[in-house]
């Protein structure tokens, strides 16, 4: 955060913390001049503009620069999010509708090979935002590392934000386990429920922790009502997606006496994909709304 961070920390005095406890999401610092200044951790680790409470509108200026930010990391991780999304939607879509599938003349391993694609843009969006969040200075301390080098994925538990960032990762590589498994052909019911089931119900509630943490960590809170933050909404949605896929995982075991409910499964990782794909485009006007100031009252 440049010459404004080192200021803050230097001469600003430290007056409220708050957060979804054990966390700490927002604190707020006096400054020598008498200026209220307030940082959100969720803007601080991504460096972004935090507007003044209530701002939720977004100008044609701001949307229009959205589409084509290719030099900010946050745009990346929202464009490679929202590829993965339109992948899974994808899938689920063909999985839904076989005479689709049969006029592109895809059968069900050409499917799953949707899929898996679709997963490998969620886990390279994961892990740039693990890695944005590993070497964003701490919010915990608000010190600067005095060392320049970069980390490839940190340590920091006590931080709401890198705990959802590396939860979500590691529920990608799930992801990525159990739609690679889906490819194999000839599985009985006990290797897909091994193979492709349990990773997805892994992969599924890891995400949907993430989502909770990165809800709660816009709303300051484990439930708030905020919708006139545009974060809030890229939050919220995303958890929703999260609701969508881990349902989807519920249903998605195989019995070995029955098919189990394999519409349902699909129909809720529908719902999931679309969810994600929502909150990733959200992400790009959020991105926009940079470079990162600290929010003065």
């Amino acid at each position: 955060m440049g010459d404004v961070f080192d200021e803050l920390v230097s001469e600003a005095r430290l007056i409220e913390e708050i957060g979804p406890w054990p966390f700490i999401s927002r604190k707020t610092f006096l400054r020598p001049d008498g200026v209220r200044v307030v940082l959100h951790s969720r803007h601080h680790r991504k460096g972004l503009f935090l507007p003044e409470p209530g701002e939720f509108l977004l100008t044609m200026a701001t949307l229009r620069r959205c589409l084509w930010m290719p030099g900010r990391l946050n745009w990346w991780i929202g464009s490679i999010f929202a590829l993965g999304s339109i992948l899974f939607a994808l899938g689920a879509a063909l999985s839904l509708s076989p005479t689709l599938a049969r006029d592109w003349s895809l059968d069900t391993t050409a499917v799953n090979a949707i899929y898996f694609a679709g997963s490998i843009p969620f886990t390279t969006a994961g892990y740039l935002q693990l890695f944005q969040t590993a070497n964003a200075p701490s919010f915990s301390s608000l010190q600067r590392s005095a060392s320049r080098r970069f980390t490839l994925f940190g340590w920091r538990p006590s931080e709401i934000g890198w705990l959802s960032c590396a939860l979500q990762f590691v529920g990608t590589l799930l992801f990525n386990l159990n739609t690679f498994d889906a490819m194999l052909p000839g599985l009985d019911w006990l290797r897909q429920d091994w193979l492709i089931w349990a990773p997805d119900f892994g992969g599924s509630i890891l995400f949907l922790v993430s989502g909770y943490l990165a809800f709660v960590e816009t709303s300051h809170a484990h439930g708030a009502w905020q919708p006139t933050s545009l974060s809030w909404w890229v939050t919220l949605v995303n958890l929703l997606g999260c609701v969508g896929f881990m349902i989807s995982a519920v249903f998605a075991f195989v019995p070995s006496q029955s098919p189990g409910f394999p519409t349902i499964s699909v129909g809720f990782t529908l719902i999931g994909a679309l969810g994600f794909l929502v909150g990733s485009l959200l992400m790009l006007p959020e991105a926009a709304l940079e470079p990162s100031q600290p929010d003065p009252q």
